[in-house]
């Protein structure tokens, strides 16, 4: 079996070396997680594991301008079900699973239908984390997190946040599920249509500039990533 060799690691790797991302890295990791969560749930299922970790980044190099492009692709559908289905798996005598962290309200509440909505507001959890460099409901313990989420309640969006974005993510945290609207609704917030970046278009994804550039081309890579504002590339020494 033949595995794509994801070369950027994941977004927990990128957020690790990058703390705090930049608004329009976020704004274009959001569409192309939700262009994703798009496409699943138009096959009829449910991610229900929509974190970080599973979300992994493919480098693409752009030869005459040596611009670094990042393509988002959402994996691990190991817990994938379909949509609709009865929820079996937060019983109050099994174990979590799935990242409690992450998850919905509905997902600690028994004998509930698993509903698309549900990745929703993990994605809003990964925004959040984005924007703050640090994971949701940060120092919060385990049963701590399913009472809160029990009473419906989201992780705190920091004042530090901007104004759409905060929207965004309410939007996603919304109580009632049904208001958080579908996966093609939040590609149409505003939060999401302000000023938009090149954008290439390609088969398996979308390929977007996120400001990496090398003015000579190097003998060979070893790595990319970016570092804040001061962006580097590490290279490996002798020919090719």
């Amino acid at each position: 079996m033949a595995i794509e060799y994801a070369a950027g690691g994941n977004l927990t790797d990128y957020i690790r070396v990058n703390r705090r991302l930049s608004d329009p890295v976020i704004k274009d990791f959001t569409r192309m997680i939700l262009q994703g969560l798009v496409s699943v749930h138009d096959h009829g299922y449910v991610h229900c594991d929509l974190k970080p970790v599973n979300l992994l980044l493919f480098p693409r190099y752009d030869q005459e301008t040596w611009y670094c492009s990042y393509e988002l692709k959402i994996s691990d559908f190991g817990l994938t079900v379909k949509a609709g289905d009865e929820s079996v798996c937060w019983e109050a005598s099994s174990p979590f699973v799935g990242t409690p962290l992450y998850m919905s309200p509905e997902s600690v509440r028994e004998g509930t239908t698993v509903e698309k909505t549900l990745d929703l507001w993990s994605l809003g959890c990964v925004v959040l984390e984005m924007y703050n460099g640090k994971h949701p409901w940060l120092g919060v313990c385990v049963d701590d997190i399913k009472s809160r989420l029990l009473g419906g309640n989201a992780p705190e969006i920091t004042e530090s946040v901007p104004c759409d974005a905060r929207l965004f993510m309410e939007k996603c945290f919304a109580r009632e599920h049904g208001e958080r609207g579908s996966a093609s609704e939040l590609l149409l917030h505003p939060f999401l249509n302000g000023e938009r970046k090149v954008t290439d278009e390609a088969a398996g994804g979308v390929r977007r500039r996120v400001g990496l550039r090398i003015r000579k081309p190097p003998s060979r890579f070893e790595d990319i990533t970016t570092h804040g504002p001061k962006q580097k590339a590490r290279l490996r020494k002798g020919p090719l």
